[in-house]
């Protein structure tokens, strides 16, 4: 921010090409130009990063619906995503969201059980060659 603002000083005073102060901080212009307008539009303050996060997401799905998802998946806790979007449109739910979103509802609400981890692989390794045999029995079948 310190780096913004040194630029912006800078190019408030009069006599040095913009071009060249851009080059001169390894800026594009069209970046020093935003620089420039947001400190005179905010001040020192409006010189600091600011969200990359989306201002409206018109796809997201509405509360209402992730409640439902929800309610459906604690009235029977075993099942998945898959099988909660075909309960939804069994009951008759007109917007019925994808089964990957049914699922990110759900891991949102901390509705979902981490898989289990195994230990480590048991080895046969022996300290010689033929310590161990081993044999798999597939079974008796007609000769």
């Amino acid at each position: 921010m310190s780096q913004r603002y040194e630029f912006v000083v800078l190019a408030e005073q009069a006599g040095i090409p913009m071009k060249e102060l851009c080059r001169r901080f390894g800026i594009s212009r069209k970046t020093g130009y935003k620089w420039l307008e947001r400190f005179r539009a905010g001040g020192r303050e409006a010189l600091g990063d600011r969200s990359r996060r989306p201002k409206r997401s018109p796809a997201q799905i509405a509360a209402a619906l992730a409640t439902q998802v929800i309610a459906v998946r604690l009235a029977n806790p075993v099942w998945g995503g898959r099988k909660l979007r075909r309960r939804l449109q069994d009951l008759g739910h007109a917007p019925v969201p994808a089964a990957s979103t049914c699922t990110e509802i759900l891991r949102r609400a901390d509705l979902l059980v981490p898989p289990v981890t195994r230990g480590a692989v048991q080895r046969f390794e022996r300290g010689w060659p033929n310590e161990l045999w081993q044999m798999d029995h597939k079974g008796d079948f007609a000769g």
